[in-house]
């Protein structure tokens, strides 16, 4: 069994050059120790995910561009996240409005191709599948 997700979990990107936390607003009015629990659909841009410092992935076409005025030297560029598909899997019995509720094992993908994993659930009382 994995750990629920909820605010203030902690995440890192493969491409990102520091860690970042997940912002879960209380809209589902679910709490796991205390905090708003996490979502599979937690995954917006900015709001939800946070910027993770610097972006290393040369899919990213401000890092192709810098890297490219360099003379190919990669050169890291602020991230902005691009997460337009919810996290997956998800726990697929455990529903919070409807939408699966977030697990620690869960993995979001990035449009410049990162992966990104969460590191710390952000409580460790609760388990779910």
């Amino acid at each position: 069994m994995g750990q629920q997700v909820c605010m203030g979990a902690m995440m890192q990107c493969s491409f990102g050059m520091a860690p970042s936390s997940l912002c879960v607003l209380p809209t589902k009015m679910v709490m796991t120790s205390k905090m708003p629990a996490a979502t599979i659909m937690d995954h917006i841009p900015l709001v939800n995910v946070l910027p993770f410092s610097m972006c290393t992935s040369p899919a990213n076409p401000m890092v192709a561009a810098a890297t490219a005025a360099a003379l190919g030297v990669l050169t890291p560029m602020p991230c902005i996240p691009v997460t337009t598909a919810p996290w997956l899997p998800g726990s697929p019995t455990v529903l919070l409005g409807k939408i699966p509720a977030l697990n620690a094992s869960s993995k979001l993908m990035c449009n410049w191709a990162g992966v990104i994993s969460i590191t710390s659930p952000g409580q460790v009382t609760e388990l779910i599948p």
